[in-house]
C-alpha cells in the first residue's frame, strides 16, 4: 500500500490532457451531485456547485468536473464523509489550499473511472473559504468569452509545455486565475 508522498506524488505527475468542450460535462456534474446529495448526510452537506473549465461552454478543458461542495465542518467531514466517498472508490487527499503546505487545509477526493482515468475532483471547504471565489471567475469567464478564450490558450500552452507536471501547470495558471477574479469581484459585488 502507498504512502501519502508516493500517493500525491503520482497524482501530480498524471498526464494532463485538454479536450475539446464536452457539451456532456453539465450532466456529468448533475449525476455526480446526485449521486454525492444520496450518500452524504445533509447534515453537514450544504451546496454543491459545477466550477472549473467543465463548467463554462465551449472551452476545452482536462475531462475532469470539478465540484465544490460546501460543508458545516471539515472535522465532521473527515470523520463522516471520507469514510463514506472512499468506501465507494474515491481517492482522498487533505489537501493545502496554496504550495506544498500551506493553510487553510481541505478535502479532496478524486473520482476515476473503470479504466483508472479522473472523471471528478470532489472539493469540500466550508462557507468562509476563498475557493467560493472561483464561482466568481467562472460566472466572468461565462460572460466574457474572449476573457475565456485567453485562458483557454494559457492552458492548452502549459499543458504542452508540462504534460506530466500538474504542480506547474496549475501554479503557472494562477496569475491569470488570480487577476481575473480581482475583476470579477469588482464587478459582482
Amino acid at each position: 500500500m502507498e504512502n501519502i508522498k508516493e500517493r500525491v506524488a503520482k497524482a501530480v505527475q498524471e498526464k494532463i490532457d485538454i479536450v475539446p468542450y464536452n457539451p456532456d460535462w453539465p450532466r456529468m456534474f448533475l449525476l455526480e451531485k446526485n449521486h454525492l446529495l444520496s450518500c452524504m448526510p445533509d447534515n453537514i452537506v450544504k451546496r454543491i456547485e459545477h466550477f472549473g473549465s467543465t463548467a463554462i461552454p465551449r472551452m476545452s478543458a482536462k475531462p475532469i468536473i470539478d465540484i465544490l461542495v460546501e460543508v458545516t465542518s471539515l472535522e465532521d467531514t473527515k470523520k463522516v464523509i471520507v469514510p463514506i466517498l472512499t468506501a465507494h472508490g474515491y481517492e482522498y487527499f487533505w489537501r493545502p489550499s496554496w504550495g506544498d503546505d500551506v493553510p487553510p487545509f481541505y478535502a479532496w477526493f478524486i473520482k476515476r473511472d473503470q479504466n483508472g482515468q479522473r472523471t471528478h475532483h470532489i472539493h469540500m471547504v466550508e462557507h468562509d473559504f476563498e475557493h467560493w471565489d472561483r464561482l466568481l471567475f467562472r460566472d466572468y469567464l461565462i460572460e466574457h468569452p474572449d476573457i475565456a478564450k485567453e485562458y483557454e490558450k494559457i492552458k492548452v500552452n502549459l499543458a504542452k509545455k508540462y504534460p506530466n507536471n500538474r504542480v506547474a501547470y496549475t501554479q503557472l495558471k494562477t496569475e491569470f486565475i488570480v487577476k481575473i477574479t480581482k475583476i470579477a469581484k469588482k464587478q459582482y459585488q
